[in-house]
């Protein structure tokens, strides 16, 4: 059996009435933060016709607007802040539906919420003051990093903030510094089991014992096998950044559902197309409204997860709601290597390339453990017959101006027009071949 150990059982093991308390007191207060401070909200309560001090039960939650990227594309960068912009001491963001990015904002507060909550789900996996443990995301404005750096140091571990990238040097540092924890996508932790593996680098030179995984989709498939290749327990967690960062839910080590932290998050579950809300262990896309957020607050946040929450009783004691590994998108964002990518990113490339026709499809694989992007894109007739020379600039003039876009590489293949399939009502713009 797992060593069980939880950060903090006041709150992972209250009582379901006691939580619904909090969980209303909390949602009161940050209801009256946004109608106060956040001029989107004002709006949208105004047209729901409902004022904080309606608020007399959670199901009224229902009664409120959603809130979705759109809201947070039209209000770039700094509008959806609910405190003066001095009293934010950190900015993050993340890719959004266009070039420009989703912004989001911590208080001093926020940052100390932050790290408490990734402490949790860290120590739910099986961390422990004693491990050291090793940082694969890349450090920047993804939120990945820095959140479980913090975390980790909060429980005491020693931390190595390797970054992402240089895979041999990646596994000399776990090897010498005798990392015992691993932080990074599960699919850089294949692509770290195969370079160990053709380096012929026995397994027992490596100390790691746990792995928390996340930021793209995996299936339980994949976890056997990193389980397997690297001889760890492999956990997985979720966070967004427009809710926080890591630190939403992670699961314990009995691994059967991620524990949202439900004093902190409210969650529903409706149906993506009604946007109605669900009973109790229907699947559908996961909502969340942040209740102890200062300086980025947000209320029916539409995750477009999809998902399925199981209220039962863990074993490892902790009360909070467990949700299922995401079952897919109720939109068309793809997560490549960890990074956001939406269609029409793509598409306002290809479109604005002399030559391409309003004709594309993007063809996802995953090959050696590493996520694949290729567009497919129609070319007028005079490019599609240029000489060898011509085609290979055109190709990498597109595939330049994708990866400054993205923030993550596509290969580009050029077909003749006509040749992608045409379809009556909406077009089948990708082609998802991973197992996830």
């Amino acid at each position: 059996m797992p060593d069980i150990r939880i950060w903090d059982p006041v709150h992972e093991c209250m009582g379901r009435d006691q939580l619904r308390q909090l969980q209303f007191d909390r949602l009161r207060e940050t209801l009256d933060r946004v109608y106060h401070n956040v001029p989107c909200y004002q709006e949208k309560f105004r047209e729901a016709g409902f004022h904080p001090d309606d608020l007399k039960c959670l199901d009224d939650l229902e009664k409120l607007p959603f809130t979705d990227k759109e809201d947070l594309r039209r209000n770039y960068p700094y509008g959806m802040f609910a405190v003066p912009l001095r009293e934010v001491v950190r900015i993050h963001s993340s890719s959004g539906t266009t070039g420009k990015p989703t912004v989001v904002g911590y208080s001093r507060k926020d940052l100390d919420t932050w790290t408490e909550l990734v402490a949790r789900f860290m120590t739910a996996a099986g961390v422990t003051p004693e491990d050291i443990v090793h940082i694969a995301f890349g450090y920047g404005l993804f939120t990945g990093a820095f959140g479980l750096h913090y975390g980790a140091e909060r429980i005491g571990a020693s931390v190595i903030p390797m970054s992402s990238g240089n895979t041999d040097k990646q596994l000399m540092i776990m090897q010498d510094y005798r990392s015992s924890a691993l932080v990074c996508t599960p699919s850089y932790a294949l692509t770290m089991a195969d370079r160990k593996e053709r380096a012929g680098i026995d397994r027992k030179s490596f100390d790691l014992r746990v792995g928390l995984f996340g930021a793209e989709p995996w299936s339980e498939e994949m976890r056997r096998e990193i389980e397997e290749r690297l001889d760890i327990i492999a956990t997985d967690n979720y966070g967004l950044s427009e809710v926080m960062g890591p630190g939403v839910a992670g699961e314990c080590q009995h691994r059967c559902g991620m524990h949202i932290f439900e004093d902190h998050f409210l969650a529903e579950i409706i149906d993506p197309d009604t946007g109605k809300v669900l009973p109790e262990g229907s699947v559908g896309e996961l909502v969340l409204t942040s209740l102890s957020k200062e300086a980025f607050p947000v209320v029916r946040y539409r995750t477009r997860d999809i998902t399925r929450l199981d209220y039962g009783t863990c074993e490892c004691g902790r009360t909070m709601v467990r949700m299922q590994k995401t079952m897919g998108r109720s939109d068309d964002m793809l997560i490549i290597k960890g990074v956001n990518v939406f269609p029409t990113q793509i598409e306002e490339v290809l479109f604005q390339m002399e030559g391409c026709e309003p004709h594309y499809l993007l063809v996802v694989d995953r090959v050696n453990n590493v996520d694949t992007l290729e567009v497919q894109v129609e070319v007028n007739e005079k490019i599609f017959f240029d000489e060898m020379k011509q085609q290979k600039a055109f190709v990498e003039a597109v595939e330049k101006r994708l990866a400054s876009t993205l923030g993550v590489g596509a290969r580009v293949k050029l077909v003749e027009p006509t040749s992608i399939p045409r379809h009556e009502g909406k077009a089948q713009r990708v082609i998802d071949r991973r197992k996830l």
